[in-house]
Order: structure tokens, then sequence, then C-alpha cells
């Protein structure tokens, strides 16, 4: 029983088993006044607080797909959204715990993350699944026919003291943006941009860049205000279990969709 009741709260991922209280770091400014916005500079743990579950997914935001593009969303059986399924009976990638994969890291879950910055590199460490991801900044162009993988490839540049944009292309298309299943192609190009709105906000706006699927590029939702926290702020595990997804399958998910366990 205590191992359902994790699962079961790893399943729904709930904010209340993970999250901690957000508090900024005091921003060291006298009297009140505010305090200056750090030039050029996204390193600290910032947190999201579950920013990107959104109820029905972005398939309401999106444009129309490509022919192909509806093929394959007619493929994908999401457990939410306009054509969700019974829990037992959906395909998502997740539902047999595999990795999640960009965009989706920034687009489902975002939690808590950190931002380290070196000479040639800004690394963000997810708290959901506990991956990271390396985006160079040593002037590098994109890879003109990159193998796909998971969480693609990414440089980025400061287009001002306060803006960072990164592009990702490369990205495996097994994975999904969202929790609607829409689906994208291994031609996919991605683009976020953190804007440091001051000293204790990070401002990030992902647009989604798919001809093959999508008719037009588009902004997947509205922008996701993260908050600084104290740099003794701890980021958890918070981790889909495979052999826990597979008891909770048997014992509710099968069940509920009308599924003999076999």
């Amino acid at each position: 029983m205590p191992s359902i009741i994790v699962l079961l709260a790893g399943l729904v991922f709930s904010s209340v088993a993970f999250a901690q209280t957000a508090r900024p770091q005091p921003s060291g400014a006298p009297n009140g006044q505010t305090a200056p916005v750090p030039r050029r500079d996204l390193s600290g743990i910032w947190d999201a607080q579950g920013a990107g579950v959104h109820p029905l997914g972005f398939s309401h935001l999106r444009p129309a797909f490509t022919p192909l593009g509806e093929k394959m969303f007619r493929a994908n059986k999401p457990g939410r959204g306009i054509t969700e399924v019974p829990v037992g009976l959906t395909n998502d990638p997740l539902d047999s715990c595999d990795p999640g994969g960009f965009p989706r890291a920034n687009l489902f879950e975002l939690r808590a993350v950190q931002i380290v910055q070196t000479s040639n590199q800004v690394l963000i460490l997810y708290e959901y699944q506990r991956v990271w991801r390396v985006i160079w900044t040593d002037g590098r162009d994109l890879p003109k026919d990159p193998d796909p993988n998971l969480y693609g490839y990414s440089v980025g540049k400061w287009v001002d003291d306060t803006t960072f944009v990164v592009q990702t292309v490369g990205m495996d298309d097994r994975t999904w943006l969202d929790n609607s299943g829409d689906p994208h192609s291994s031609g996919l190009r991605v683009e976020e941009r953190f804007h440091r709105v001051d000293q204790n906000t990070l401002q990030l706006t992902v647009t989604i860049d798919d001809p093959a699927v999508y008719t037009k590029p588009w902004t997947a939702g509205d922008p996701v205000a993260l908050k600084l926290q104290p740099p003794n702020r701890e980021i958890k595990e918070m981790f889909c279990v495979p052999t826990e997804m597979e008891e909770y399958k048997r014992l509710m998910a099968n069940p509920a969709a009308g599924k003999d366990d076999q």
C-alpha cells in the first residue's frame, strides 16, 4: 500500500510531494528601491511551480495541421485533450516512463530548474525526470543534419543584456509536445526566449516551428514566469518509475479501461 501511494503521487506529479515554498532572494536594494536587473545572467535556481501543465494541452492554441500532422495527431491517444481516451488506452510515451524529451520538458511539469553558466555553455537542470540540457554559447552554428535525440541540439546567444535566445533542432519525433498528443517531426525547430524581467523574475516563451506538421509557427501558450529561489534551495528527485507504473496499470488503469490483466 505505501508503494501504491507513492506511485499515485508520482503519476499525477503532485506538487504537494515535491514543491517547496518559493521565496525570492532578497534584492539587496536599500530603502525599498528596485534592484538593478543582472546583466546577461540567468544563473540560479528558478521555480515555475508546475507551469506548462495546461488542462487541455495546447491544442486550442496551435495553428492547423498539415495533412501529415493531422495523421500523426490522430495516431496519438492522449489522456487529455480533444481526442482523449481512458488512461488504460493511451499510447503516451510517458505512460511507459519514457523520457519526455524536448520541448515537452518546458511544456509539461516545468517546476524547479537550475541554470548554470560557464564560459561556453548554459546548462539547464530540470527537477522533473532529473535531466539536463546543454546550450552552446561559443558562437557555433546549429548542425545541418543533426542525429535526432530526445533533447535536441541547442545553441544560444544574448540579443540584449536581459534576453537570451536559444535555437534547438534535432528532436526525436517519437516524443510529444504536450499532454494532448500534439506531435512533431524530426525537422522541428524550437525557439526559447529567456527574458530577465527583474531581479527575481525570469520569463520564458517557447515558439514551435515545424512546417511538416503545422501550417505556421506558433507560440506554446502564455509566457511562463519563473521565480528566483534562495541559493540553498534543494531540487528534489521527481521520477516516473517503470515498475511502479506497471503495478498502477495492473491494479487501476487497465481495469478502468476494461482491459484484462494478462
